[in-house]
């Protein structure tokens, strides 16, 4: 089968389209027909090695950490979806394997599809869909009057954040440039600061909590307009020691490492009167369940920037890293 491989670490040619032979479901483990993939930063990162002292892989490996397509094969102790069902998922942090013909995926991180969302759809909701809701529901507990404040709106994270904090009750502010204001408030933003004129902490009343989606001097000014005692939760800052403990299975060697690295923003945090938490994600089957539910009822909408056919999936990567979509990019395996 054809599959999207990484062979190194390295720039764009690490990553090369190769036959690889078809994967085979293990205990627990279900195969699945591919028909799209959404793409990530994380892909990129992952092949530049930004990660490497977190995932250990065994290359070559195919990349790809979300998908959606149709049950092909159940391995022993796998029933919950039978041959022919509709499936998406995030797959597991250090197998990937997404940006394939066929995946094996663990049962516990699948989810079924309702009729009403197609397969590109699926395939965009579960990486950015599961953190930002694990951010808000879980690090932010996100409910009915929280005011939050939620960075880079316009983006594969930012999209599905806006919907979910809706859905969950809160008065949601975001950030875009000017030509992104109609698409989130679209998604549902109450206020939106254009970031290209104005710095949201010189219009905006104090928050209960941040999501931050941009890291850098961003992050560092969202620290002010959280209300003392708020959280401001990242995805694009430094890793802290919660998220070796929490979020990768209790590395506390990790933790050592992420403590030193994050001293200087756990201080700005404290100084602020807020906490810091950098999030890492997890694969749930059951809180993709969740999400998928929210789209059947109309609650949340997948924004697709762009369709790539499998074989052009270099160019989407290409735009990927070029910054600037609005939501998300994904690849269909069928033209």
């Amino acid at each position: 089968m054809k599959a999207y491989t990484l062979t190194g670490y390295g720039d764009a040619e690490k990553a090369q389209m190769r036959d690889v032979s078809m994967p085979k479901p293990g205990v627990g483990q279900v195969l699945v027909k591919v028909k799209a993939a959404g793409l990530n930063p994380v892909d990129y990162k992952i092949r530049e090695g930004k990660l490497k002292p977190i995932l250990k892989l065994d290359l070559p490996i195919t990349m790809g950490n979300e998908l959606s397509g149709v049950v092909e094969a159940n391995g022993r102790g796998a029933s919950r979806f039978p041959v022919g069902t509709r499936v998406c998922a995030r797959l597991g942090k250090e197998k990937m394997g997404a940006f394939a013909e066929y995946a094996v995926v663990e049962e516990e991180y699948l989810a079924a599809i309702p009729p009403s969302l197609d397969f590109k759809q699926a395939a965009a909701i579960p990486l950015a869909g599961l953190t930002a809701l694990q951010a808000l529901r879980d690090e932010l507990k996100v409910g009915p009057g929280f005011r939050v404040l939620i960075t880079a709106g316009t983006g594969g994270v930012g999209t599905f954040a806006i919907q979910i904090a809706r859905a969950l009750g809160a008065h949601v502010i975001t950030t875009a440039s000017s030509r992104g204001r109609e698409l989130v408030e679209k998604m549902g933003a109450d206020e939106v600061v254009d970031y290209e004129n104005e710095k949201f902490e010189n219009v905006i009343d104090p928050v209960d909590g941040a999501f931050d989606l941009i890291g850098g001097d961003t992050l560092s000014r969202a620290f002010k307009v959280v209300k003392e005692g708020g959280r401001v939760v990242s995805i694009a800052g430094t890793p802290e020691p919660r998220t070796a403990t929490q979020d990768l299975n209790g590395r506390y060697g990790l933790a050592a490492v992420f403590w030193a690295m994050s001293r200087d923003l756990r201080k700005q945090a404290r100084g602020e009167g807020v906490d810091y938490r950098y999030l890492f994600m997890h694969p749930s089957g059951s809180e993709l369940t969740y999400l998928v539910t929210l789209a059947e009822r109309g609650q949340m909408t997948p924004v697709i920037d762009e369709t790539f056919a499998f074989d052009k999936i270099g160019d989407a990567m290409e735009k990927l890293e070029n910054g600037h979509a609005k939501g998300k990019i994904v690849v269909t395996m069928e033209g």
